[in-house]
């Protein structure tokens, strides 16, 4: 967890996740690695007020996750190969080698692994991200890309309400396959993108009712504060 107060150190614009190890663990805790490019997260408390995440965003996150664990277990008579496991803050590792390049999502869901192991992009079928005052239309669409391009089917975002006193809304995206027909001349920016698959608020209706990538049926009141 990092602390307040911590002053962001100078740091070389790329580094290894070998070099990242070396740092305060509260430092460390701060930082995601794009093929190698350092880039600070808002996690915990930052030197700057614009930094902080209210506590409200921890109870949403750990709500979303327990009410995905509940619903995974439903799955737990699958074969191994089919069995999910929900987790929080937990980093995903691009690439089959190497950790230079990872995100650390708020909540995920990914498939059982051996303990001690190392989550894939490709270990894994949901990640979701509690949208903080602080984030920026192009924080939000760089990090969205990112898990697209890794091929993680689906991605949930979710807003707080203005006074934080709840969930205000959750989207669910579901990764694009194929590509839609475009005019000639015209090619998409990215190779894979998120289609909107289903946006819930608490004033429609009792919970989220979803199929993918198991059975997800969460009342409203099991994400109440």
């Amino acid at each position: 967890m990092s602390l307040p107060g911590v002053e962001r150190p100078d740091l070389p614009e790329f580094m290894t996740w070998e070099e990242l190890e070396q740092l305060p663990e509260e430092i460390a805790d701060q930082i995601e690695l794009w093929d190698g490019r350092v880039v600070w997260v808002r996690r915990g408390f930052g030197n700057r007020p614009a930094d902080a995440r209210p506590g409200e965003h921890q109870t949403a996150m750990r709500r979303l996750t327990n009410e995905l664990e509940r619903c995974a277990r439903d799955e737990m008579s699958a074969p191994p190969e089919g069995r999910w496991r929900a987790n929080f803050e937990t980093n995903v590792f691009f690439g089959s080698t190497g950790k230079s390049d990872f995100v650390t999502p708020d909540f995920l869901v990914h498939r059982c692994l051996p303990p001690g192991s190392d989550v894939r992009a490709t270990d894994t079928v949901l990640v979701g991200e509690v949208l903080s005052p602080s984030n920026t239309p192009s924080e939000i669409e760089a990090k969205k890309a990112r898990y697209a391009s890794a091929c993680i089917a689906s991605y949930w975002e979710v807003d707080l309400t203005p006074d934080l006193t709840g969930i205000g809304a959750l989207r669910v995206y579901i990764l694009e396959i194929g590509h839609a027909e475009l005019p000639p001349g015209v090619r998409p920016l990215r190779n894979a993108n998120y289609l909107l698959a289903g946006e819930w608020v608490p004033e429609s209706g009792a919970g989220i009712s979803f199929p993918y990538p198991f059975s997800i049926e969460i009342p409203w009141a099991a994400l109440a504060f």
